[in-house]
């Protein structure tokens, strides 16, 4: 079962799709988006989760720029769309809006209290932010961009968090890997997971870079890092 959420804020209210498991109580997972908005994609995630047994829940945190983005990944026209809602986008109101979001969604008839956060690119770096600066409970990072620049905060991270990294990402160089590796390998509450040869989004169904067995590897690392954490 599928049905809208609205989140309330200072700035203004936003809406985020919700995918509801067959069992309750069960835990919230924050699907958060990557550049094209809360798309088939993005859904279709959230499905997934909801059949793990979880409250899934994905916000519309294009919403400052415009409501109800929903863009693919198939055309130049639509990578350019997506590159300037990137530019647009206000990381540090992102992560307030998804602070919200995990206040609202633990209210959902059905929660149990616990929320993880899971997110994909521009995602992933908003899931790293907010295992620094939200509260909660578990956070699953894939491929997150640009989170070289805020490794600094990672001493504010009080929860678990497991963090996916393709190889050879285009958008994630070796030397900004490396930045990475450095400030959370052996921090005791993260766990870092390398995929030798894949490229930037290797785990978005459909994509140019799509990799089915590392997608399912990583996939299962985070289902079980989940279960472990929210379960």
């Amino acid at each position: 079962m599928t049905s809208k959420l609205t989140v309330q804020t200072p700035n203004g209210n936003f809406d985020a799709y919700v995918a509801m498991p067959a069992k309750l109580p069960a835990p919230v997972v924050v699907v958060i988006q990557e550049i094209f908005g809360v798309n088939a994609v993005m859904r279709s995630i959230a499905d997934d989760y909801a059949k793990q047994g979880y409250i899934a829940v994905c916000p519309d945190l294009f919403w400052r720029i415009e409501p109800g983005i929903e863009i693919t990944d198939k055309t130049e026209e639509e990578w350019k769309q997506a590159f300037g809602y990137y530019q647009a986008f206000n990381v540090d109101k992102g992560v307030e809006d998804i602070a919200a979001t995990l206040t609202a969604a633990r209210k959902i008839d059905g929660a149990n209290g616990k929320a993880g956060v899971v997110g994909f690119c521009l995602g992933g770096l908003l899931t790293f932010l907010s295992a620094t600066r939200t509260d909660g409970d578990a956070f699953a990072v894939y491929y997150g961009g640009g989170m070289n620049n805020y490794v600094g905060e990672a001493g504010k991270i009080k929860q678990p968090v497991i963090i996916h990294l393709a190889g050879n990402d285009e958008y994630i160089p070796a030397d900004a890997q490396a930045v990475i590796k450095d400030a959370l390998d052996d921090h005791p509450l993260t766990e870092l997971h390398f995929y030798p040869g894949r490229d930037h989004a290797f785990a978005r169904k459909g994509g140019a870079h799509y990799d089915e067995k590392d997608a399912e590897t990583a996939n299962a690392r985070t289902a079980e890092f989940f279960q472990a954490n929210l379960v």
